[in-house]
């Protein structure tokens, strides 16, 4: 996610340098054959171009438009686990009450478990959610990408959890069942009573209805009639806006061709980089930064200080 108000040129220029040198060959070969060569006169209308400009805007704009609500979308689902992660810590450190004296400390230690096992499960969902479809993947090159590896999760899970964990086709919902097997686990040593064992399962329900959602947005794609139609109504407006201008402006129908072919590329770019919020790439929720967030404030509820470090955004860009 981008932070910083001005975007660097080099991000905007590794991304669309393909298409700038398209628009410069093109309007630069038409001034020659039009004008400097006299080689043909092909002239089209400004009323031509006004026409296609405002139509590809209000597709664009709707694109955009519903690309962001995707994105926005994202944001709130893993806000809403950022609340009942802090729910759920301090539910299983006020709720889990010993039925002795002598079992004081095992129950810590299973706090402490359950506790670990929510970190884990976490990061293991930002893990999942980043993994690439292949449907998602391009021939760009993606210049900001964070580590997508499982071996975050190795410190808060024990071998046997871990080995079994990253064995599994869907290791978050592995992390949420071992959750619930604690949970009875707990009800049945005493520790917790019916009114106790239902609220913490409610809760733990609200992490499956959060990894629900966010999947549903990881595994349907945008409508990719939009996406398709978008890049070539963009080619095709760039295409004709040299044939537009060159008539009446000569060279300086170079430079505006671009400039203008320059707008719609950037709003079609827009949309494309948001509507896969789950991507490790610079324009998605920054997944990595709300799962460190997450991870403090279980240790804090747990009175341990050894926070992670956030890490420092990029150029701009929080990962």
């Amino acid at each position: 996610m981008f932070v910083q108000r001005n975007l660097k040129w080099s991000i905007i220029v590794h991304y669309t340098w393909r298409s700038m040198i398209y628009y410069f060959a093109l309007s630069f070969s038409v001034y020659l054959l039009h004008d400097y060569y006299d080689l043909f006169h092909l002239h089209l209308p400004f009323s031509t171009i006004t026409a296609l400009s405002t139509a590809l805007s209000i597709f664009l704009g709707f694109k955009n438009n519903n690309a962001y609500d995707r994105w926005w979308e994202a944001r709130q689902i893993w806000g809403l686990l950022v609340n009942y992660s802090r729910a759920w810590t301090r539910e299983i450190l006020t709720m889990i009450i010993p039925t002795e004296e002598s079992e004081r400390e095992e129950v810590r230690q299973f706090q402490r478990r359950m506790a670990n096992r929510h970190m884990a499960y976490v990061h293991g969902l930002r893990v999942f959610l980043r993994k690439k479809n292949k449907y998602i993947k391009t021939d760009v090159e993606e210049i900001y990408e964070e580590s997508n590896e499982y071996s975050d999760t190795e410190s808060f899970l024990s071998q046997n959890e871990y080995r079994a964990f990253t064995k599994t086709n869907n290791p978050p919902n592995y992390l949420i069942n071992l959750q619930g097997d604690d949970l009875r686990e707990a009800y049945e040593r005493g520790w917790l009573t019916d009114y106790r064992f239902t609220k913490l399962s409610e809760t733990l329900t609200e992490f499956n209805n959060i990894q629900g959602r966010s999947e549903r947005i990881k595994n349907t794609p945008f409508p990719r009639q939009y996406s398709f139609f978008s890049r070539i109504f963009v080619f095709i407006h760039a295409s004709l806006l040299p044939f537009v201008f060159v008539d009446e402006i000569g060279w300086s129908s170079i430079p505006i061709s671009i400039i203008i072919s320059f707008v719609f590329l950037c709003l079609d770019q827009l949309g494309e980089r948001i509507e896969d919020p789950f991507e490790n790439r610079a324009e998605g929720t920054p997944l990595t930064s709300i799962s460190l967030g997450i991870e403090t404030l279980v240790k804090e509820h747990l009175g341990d200080t050894n926070f992670p470090v956030q890490k420092q955004p990029e150029d701009g860009i929080v990962l």
